[in-house]
């Protein structure tokens, strides 16, 4: 507070109100779905809504069945909701329809200062030719490498179409967030532009190992010194679970009473369960009791090599599990071997199953890894992302605006 020579007029230094933007946010996944892309966007729209933004959330309707969990929006947060179709090989997931008609009018009447659109499905598509239509500014995320999928459900021709595709549409756009600087070099080197880091974040209050369940270990079949190995996410042939097996299997030979715990469901469940018949396959899970399964496991094993970022490594990491994967996503951005992980060359099996077996063969030296994963996980708060995203999104507001071009070239008083 500061007072004038004559002490009768007050002065305080209050800061300015955060300025209230109208943001219309497009995805086709959302909470109750259980994906990476959906949880993280619900962090990010929570975020937007709390620093004081006007959020219009457009998605596809969901099925009824689905009830409303934790996790979906706030009551402030305006829902449109849009028709929706399953998603092939994805059944528990929707993707919209084109809908660039009923957007451009919608926005036309209630205008947003920017578009950002989280999803490149029919209705990101759709919404993206609706803000190029109203000469509104949008920004976009790259979230999920689809072209990477097609080695495994036998579509690789259709490897570069989509990835022509996907650069097509980012580069309509003023801004393309990625979540690691590998993913924003590749890509460019790919032809992306405009590319810009914003990271994942981790709730390290859910994710805590403090939820250990010895009651839960019990009934996997572990005693408390035995070794539980784990993977959490979609069973499906993407996620290069066969590496995960026989890393499993060469732990197995040393430790025979050593656990492997499945999270999660998909196609590859009737496959698994046949290849390892004493593992655990405990389904889907959520909330406090999905962090609980995290904390009930000693260390984390993750092969996928097709991750943008993979929330489930950091999930890990804040719960205390000691995790071996590939130098790729978020683990090569997070983990230095041997300090609070271990990681292996990019798609070297030999050497993932190598660094299982070094993780699995020193319980002491695994729970200090754990506990330096855990130190790395606490520093990922969801606040700091939220304000990175902000500030792209306000940068592609201002670039649009009248004369920005013609800025900083004034004549000097």
């Amino acid at each position: 507070m500061n007072t004038s020579a004559d002490d009768d007029i007050l002065v305080d230094d209050l800061p300015a109100p955060r300025h209230s933007r109208r943001l219309a946010v497009v995805t086709e996944t959302y909470p109750p779905e259980v994906n990476g892309v959906a949880m993280s966007m619900a962090r990010v729209v929570d975020g937007l809504n709390r620093r004081n933004h006007d959020v219009q959330l457009i998605r596809p309707r969901q099925p009824a069945r689905m009830a409303v969990q934790a996790g979906a929006p706030r009551p402030e947060v305006d829902e449109v909701l849009t028709k929706g179709l399953p998603v092939p090989l994805y059944p528990n997931l929707r993707m919209g329809v084109p809908s660039k008609r009923a957007l451009v009018k919608l926005w036309s009447l209630h205008r947003p200062d920017v578009v950002h659109i989280a999803t490149e499905g029919p209705l990101g598509w759709s919404a993206l030719q609706a803000a190029q239509h109203l000469s509104l500014p949008v920004t976009s995320d790259y979230r999920t490498n689809f072209h990477a999928y097609g080695k495994h459900y036998r579509l690789g021709l259709l490897s570069r179409p989509i990835m022509g595709y996907l650069r097509k549409f980012h580069n309509r756009c003023d801004a393309t967030m990625v979540p690691t600087e590998a993913m924003r070099v590749q890509l460019a080197e790919r032809g992306f532009e405009r590319l810009t880091v914003v990271g994942r974040g981790v709730d390290a209050q859910r994710f805590d190992p403090a939820r250990r369940s010895a009651a839960m270990r019990a009934s996997w079949g572990a005693g408390p010194d035995d070794l539980v190995m784990g993977y959490v996410g979609r069973l499906a042939p993407e996620k290069n679970l066969g590496v995960v097996l026989a890393a499993y299997e060469a732990v197995k030979v040393l430790q025979p009473q050593a656990r492997l715990v499945f999270v999660g469901d998909g196609p590859m469940r009737a496959e698994l369960a046949a290849r390892a018949p004493d593992a655990v396959f405990a389904g889907s899970r959520s909330g406090d009791d999905l962090a609980a399964h995290y904390a009930g496991l000693d260390l984390f094993l993750f092969a996928s090599l097709t991750e943008t970022f993979g929330n489930v490594t950091t999930e890990a990491m804040a719960s205390g599990c000691a995790v071996v994967a590939f130098e790729s996503a978020a683990a090569g951005e997070l983990i230095r071997s041997g300090v609070n992980g271990w990681l292996a060359g990019m798609g070297r099996e030999v050497d993932f199953v190598a660094a299982t077996r070094v993780a699995a063969a020193d319980a002491l030296v695994r729970r200090a890894v754990a506990e330096a994963a855990r130190a790395t996980a606490r520093r990922l708060d969801w606040g700091d992302i939220t304000a990175r995203f902000e500030a792209v999104l306000e940068g592609a507001i201002a670039r649009a605006e009248p004369g920005f071009g013609l800025r900083g070239l004034q004549p000097a008083a």
